[in-house]
Parts: C-alpha cells; structure tokens; sequence
C-alpha cells in the first residue's frame, strides 16, 4: 500500500479529514478482526451514502465540502492517528469487495469514492503536498517556464481572475497538459487552451490527480471483480463471503424488530394510519390488500413486518390478515395455510426468530413479479401509475415534478423523502431510510399540530 504522507500539516479543518491520503494503490498486508472487517466497512459505507444523498439533493461544491469533512469526523474518526489510517485503508479495500461484483455496483462506488477523494485532495490546501500526490501518480507534467509563462500570462491572469483565483503565489504556477486530459475544466471554461494544450493552475490539479484515481479505481474494481469470482468468494464461504454479499443493502440505521414510538396501533385504528403516515410502498400495499383480499408471499412479508414494526399486537395482525382473506379463501384455509407464517414473523413459531421489518435498500432491491405488489413503487411503477399514487396521496404538482424526476434518475430514497416533504409540509433532512422510520416521523408531525387529528391525513 503507498501512503501519501503530508509534508506540510494541512489546516485544523481541514486535518480529521485528510490526515495522511491513501492512493490506494494495492491492498495492504494487514491482519484484521473480522469484527472491524465488517465495521470499518460500514462506517466508510455511511460516508458514501451520506455523499451520494448530497449529491442528489443538489448540495453545491462548499456545501459538499463541509458535508464530507462532517460525515468524515463523526464516522471515520479515531483516537489514534495511526487507527484513522488503517481504517481508512481497511475499509476502502472491504468496500472494493464488496462493490466490485456488478457494473451497476461498481459504477456507484466509483463515483462516490472518487467524490470523496476529491474532496479530500482540495481540503489539503497545500502546494507541496499537492505535488507530491502528482509525483505519487507518475503524471508527466511540468510546470511552465517563466520564459513561456511571459508571452501568455496576461490572458493567465483573466482567467484566474474570472475564475475567482488571485494573480499571484500559488495560483500562478500552472501545468500544461492535453486538454482532453481534463475534460471537467475544459467543460465549466475553467482553463485557457492554446494550441492543444490547457494551462492549469496549481489550485486546478484536484482535476489531474482525480482523473487519475478514479482510472486507477476503475480498473482495479474490475480486476478486484475476477478475483472474486475465481478465488475468493469460494475460498472464503463460510467467512467472508457472507459479510461482502449483504453489504450493498444493508440497513445501517435503528432497529424497527419491536415497536418504537406510537406503539401501539390497534383494528380500528389501522385505517386511519394507513392514509395518514404509511409510505406508499406500505400504503400501495395496504390498498391493494383491501381490494383483493389476497397478497402473495413477497406483499404478505413486507407489509406484515412493517405492521409488525409499528406496533400492531400478534392477535390483531392474525385478525387483521384473516378478515382479509377469508373473502377470497376461507377462514379454514386460512388457519391451515397462512396463520403459521404470521405467528412466525411474530417469533412464535419454527426457530422463533424475531424477525425484522425490510428497509428500503432490502425494498428496492426486490424484484416483484407479475401480480406481486411488493417492492418500492418509486422504482417498480411505471411513470404514469407514479404520477397517479402521488396524486392520491395529495402531493402537489410541482413537488410531483421533482419526485418524479428523482425516481427517473433512480434515486428512489430520496423520491419517497420528497414525497414525505410535500405531504407533510416539513423537510426531512436524515432523509427516509425505512418504511417504518416514516411512519414513526410522520406521527410526530400530525401530533405535533393535535393529538386528536394523529390518524387522520391531513391532505387525503
């Protein structure tokens, strides 16, 4: 593994977040716990999405800047220095596992580990540091000379000065490389190009050294993915293999097995609840249980844990499912084929597990078949159904437009957190993670204006 140590301390700000800056170049040969394995994955993993929710959310480059420096403090922090940098290293490489196995995966993490480099590169705010990242990646580029930098550095000048960088110090030593080597420059007008060749400033060559990670990442993801498939995943079955293979969708925040606040809801009260704080995965759910009075396996689980979660008893859930079914199959059939399946989800058959309601990253990564009504609407819906749910729901046009717009681009936690917002007129900033963390927020809300209006939906 080569690390790149910093010459030159960087700011206090900017300290916690940089430290020392691994290339990772190569895994290191370091023993870890399987412990901190699966740990250290995480806390590297709620950095990404907390990356990859700001960026969607359209967060500007400052605004960025002080989001990772945060996400980095409170989960990559360590009282050791040299912890933060095993960390750091261990993670990246867990992660590189566990993200390397589709194009799909792979392409995330790509984008959000090079948005984190990025970002941690800039917070260096040193010149020698920043050369010696250049001499780390072998880039064969050399200042200008004074002599070549006197025919152009009046139009040099307007250029950082229309760019908000000064004309002097640092800000005035500048790399000439092919333009096509910094295509994200050339597109925002940032650099002056003559004859090929782009003059980038010192302060600029975040877009040179980040070219260069995320091309070295690119290849070594798709490397990592051959050595997993052939050696790995066999070799390490029984051990790792099974962390690696659920860390993409794993849930990472609180536990919804038993009921939180506003526990608990009864019969009578399910009705009301359910158009006034279920999602609408859990809502489309719902709705489509009383009109079919039947469910396949995939619905029954999804919606029956999340009842679970938010608070309805075993004998209500075991009443509510069969007033449900008896229309369609009978009460005896009922109890002989679909009461054990709902005593079990409650812990009180078979191993007697307690069994946990579905997050979203569980949800969306299902794949519902013809007739299923299970799954994330905002990804399993086509555009005109979505439109059509939204409406129901009493979200307005204009947020409807930027829900719509998120499940486009698939960014469907954040569709149903806009989807939240526009119901309840209140902003969600952790941003909607579980059907039942929803719910919960959602209560809160309603009771917040009156107790007696909780079950009701304000807006239908």
């Amino acid at each position: 593994m080569e690390i790149v140590r910093s010459q030159r301390r960087p700011p206090a700000a900017a300290r916690d977040v940089v430290s020392d800056l691994p290339l990772y170049r190569s895994a290191p040969s370091l023993e870890v716990r399987l412990e901190d394995f699966e740990l250290y994955a995480i806390d590297r993993l709620r950095v990404l999405k907390g990356i990859s929710d700001g960026l969607s959310r359209g967060k500007k480059p400052d605004e960025m800047e002080t989001l990772v420096r945060s996400l980095w403090k409170t989960y990559m922090s360590h009282p050791h220095a040299s912890e933060v940098i095993n960390k750091d290293i261990i993670s990246h490489f867990v992660l590189r596992l566990v993200y390397c196995r589709t194009e799909d995966l792979r392409k995330w993490f790509l984008s959000m580990e090079t948005t984190l480099f990025r970002h941690r590169f800039r917070l260096l705010d040193s010149p020698e540091v920043q050369r010696t990242l250049m001499a780390e990646f072998d880039l064969p580029y050399k200042a200008v000379s004074n002599e070549e930098l006197k025919s152009v550095k009046e139009t040099l000048i307007q250029v950082a000065r229309s760019i908000g960088l000064s004309s002097s110090g640092a800000d005035m030593i500048f790399y000439k490389v092919p333009f096509e080597d910094v295509p994200e420059l050339v597109a925002s007008r940032r650099v002056f190009i003559l004859k090929g060749y782009a003059y980038v400033a010192m302060h600029q060559v975040v877009s040179l050294v980040v070219t260069q990670f995320r091309s070295h990442l690119s290849k070594a993801l798709v490397l990592t993915n051959r050595k997993w498939t052939s050696t790995i995943r066999e070799r390490e079955k029984d051990r790792l293999t099974p962390i690696v293979e659920t860390l993409a969708t794993s849930y990472l925040g609180p536990d919804y097995s038993q009921p939180r606040e506003f526990a608990e809801i009864s019969l009578k009260d399910i009705e009301q609840v359910a158009r006034s704080s279920f999602p609408l995965c859990m809502r489309h759910l719902f709705e489509k249980l009383r009109e079919d009075h039947h469910l396949k396996h995939g619905g029954r689980m999804q919606l029956g844990l999340f009842l679970k979660g938010v608070g309805l008893k075993l004998d209500d859930a075991l009443a509510f499912w069969k007033a449900e079914f008896s229309h369609k199959v009978g009460a005896e059939r009922f109890d002989k084929e679909y009461a054990y399946s709902i005593r079990h989800n409650y812990g009180k058959e078979g191993k007697r597990t307690d069994y946990t309601p579905y997050a979203c990253q569980k949800i969306i990564s299902s794949t519902p078949s013809v007739g299923d009504h299970h799954g994330c609407p905002f990804r399993h819906f086509s555009e005109e159904n979505l439109r059509a749910a939204l409406g129901k729901m009493g979200v307005g046009n204009r947020a409807m437009e930027d829900v719509v717009d998120k499940a486009r681009n698939r960014h469907y936690q954040l569709a149903c957190t806009l989807t939240f917002e526009a119901v309840h007129g209140s902003s969600c900033d952790a941003g909607i993670n579980h059907p039942n963390q929803y719910f919960i927020d959602s209560q809160k809300i309603l009771k917040q204006f009156s107790p007696a209006v909780a079950n009701d939906n304000p807006k239908g």
